[in-house]
């Protein structure tokens, strides 16, 4: 998981249960809960995105009574913990692993405490006995609910052991029947949607377009488990009204799709050549890569391919991509180049320069994507979004280990291998990425970057430990 210090999370809103399948609905700006319950006997729960904070939130009930929690919603960890509550006034509550618990981040955030049971409710589907962490001693305001493989829970990292983990919440939502098998769909909608949602146990053939396409999962290459949701990235290509490039890289690229991740990390020289395309640049003072605000209003686009040829390819436009950047309620300019004064925004692709940090896909690319999650065939789906869908028509998978339904297979993912041309693109689309797009907006006044303390930070929380293997 990895979020940024400008983005802003809020409350959450309803909730709906359907036999066999449990949604959560995403709404920005929402104060109010509502709670509603449908014939068919679905569940939806209502979480929030802003866009100052990086996440999507859930509101959820712990404990006997229950007490209402907002919690970050994480497909990049898989526990889910809680700050500590007032435990003794819970009549589920039970510790089963005192001072077990113990998460710590690379922006030196952490949360540590014990492993307990308690009776999780999201609105109206209630799990019981469910094993989560109680951040005792933390310094972080919210908790998570991680969705993630088991292999990735804390204490399998402590432990350094598979057999230390436990059913956490997808996997006991099935074996209790509220689901028919460990699977799930993501649907974020764009950037300044009011609502999207993620689907336990069935798709919904109304959030997306086109048809939904399978590619492999990769286990870890060091210890031969799956415990993170890494697929092979094949191509990236540039495109807008004055033609298309075709990027340079050593691909298949690893990346993990994590909704916990605010902006898309990739290697620097790859990033470094989409960063020419929109005429970003990298500012050591905040490190982020930064470009003028209005070119959120720039036609041109990047497609991600997916498993080799004839996987799935997703179209990324730049307003997906271009994110505030502000001190409090101003704005900063950009202090030199060509661009010089305008409104400078974070750009939602950054750069990592390592192998052994993760690549990651966060929520700048999977907003265009609808994203199914398959942890028993260890496949992912991807088609692209169908923004702001009004309709909807679920699809529930029929039993444990059923296929993604209408979905097929991308059909040359064996030939996937470590290559591909290294060629400098021509970089002939860029005229078109910052022509077609609305002029600047008014200037404001200076401020100096490197007085800007806390903005870019970008810190990842990261579990220690957890780290990334080449897999190709």
């Amino acid at each position: 998981m990895k979020t940024v210090a400008t983005f802003a999370a809020g409350a959450l809103v309803a909730s709906v249960a359907r036999a066999q399948v449990v949604q959560w609905d995403i709404h920005r700006r929402q104060t109010e809960t509502k709670l509603t319950r449908r014939q068919d006997g679905t569940v939806t729960e209502v979480i929030t995105n802003e866009k100052l904070k990086g996440g999507y939130f859930a509101s959820c009930t712990v404990g006997t009574p229950g007490q209402n929690l907002t919690l970050q919603l994480d497909t990049g960890s898989s526990d889910i913990w809680v700050p500590s509550i007032d435990e003794s006034d819970s009549k589920s509550f039970l510790v089963v692993g005192e001072n077990e618990f113990s998460i710590s981040y690379v922006d030196g955030s952490h949360s540590k405490g014990d492993y307990i049971a308690e009776t999780f409710e999201i609105g109206g589907a209630t799990l019981t006995n469910l094993t989560m962490g109680l951040g005792i001693n933390t310094d972080i305001p919210y908790g998570l609910v991680g969705v993630g493989y088991v292999a990735s829970e804390a204490i399998v990292d402590s432990t350094r052991s598979t057999s230390s983990a436990y059913d956490n919440l997808p996997l006991l939502m099935q074996k209790q029947g509220l689901i028919a098998t460990n699977a799930y769909s993501l649907w974020l909608n764009d950037l300044d949607a009011s609502t999207g949602s993620i689907l336990f146990g069935g798709i919904d053939t109304e959030k997306y377009h086109g048809d939904l396409t399978r590619i492999n999962i990769y286990k870890d290459s060091r210890s031969g488990v799956f415990s993170s949701f890494t697929v092979a990235l094949t191509s990236v290509q540039a495109s807008s009204s004055s033609g298309t490039d075709s990027l340079a890289a050593e691909f298949p690229i690893p990346v993990i799709l994590d909704s916990g991740t605010t902006f898309s990390y990739l290697p620097t020289e790859l990033a470094e050549q989409i960063w020419q395309e929109v005429g970003a640049v990298y500012y050591d003072e905040v490190s982020l890569a930064l470009l003028p605000c209005d070119m959120e209003n720039s036609q041109g686009h990047f497609s991600f391919g997916f498993g080799g040829s004839g996987g799935p390819m997703i179209n990324v436009t730049m307003d997906e991509l271009v994110l505030p950047l502000t001190s409090g309620s101003r704005s900063i300019p950009l202090p030199d180049g060509p661009n010089a004064g305008q409104a400078a925004c974070q750009f939602g692709i950054q750069n990592f320069s390592s192998s052994s940090t993760s690549f990651l896909l966060g929520d700048t690319f999977l907003r265009s994507a609808y994203v199914v999650y398959d942890l028993v065939n260890n496949e992912i789906a991807i088609a692209p979004t169908d923004f702001n869908a009004t309709t909807s028509n679920v699809v529930a998978f029929p039993s444990e280990g059923a296929q993604i339904p209408s979905a097929t297979a991308a059909p040359n993912q064996a030939e996937v291998t470590q290559g591909g041309s290294l060629t400098t693109p021509s970089y002939g689309a860029s005229g078109g990425f910052q022509d077609d797009k609305e002029s600047a907006a008014s200037i404001p006044p200076p401020l100096d970057l490197s007085r800007i303390a806390v903005i870019g930070a970008s810190m990842g929380l990261i579990t220690v430990g957890s780290g990334f293997f080449l897999l190709f």
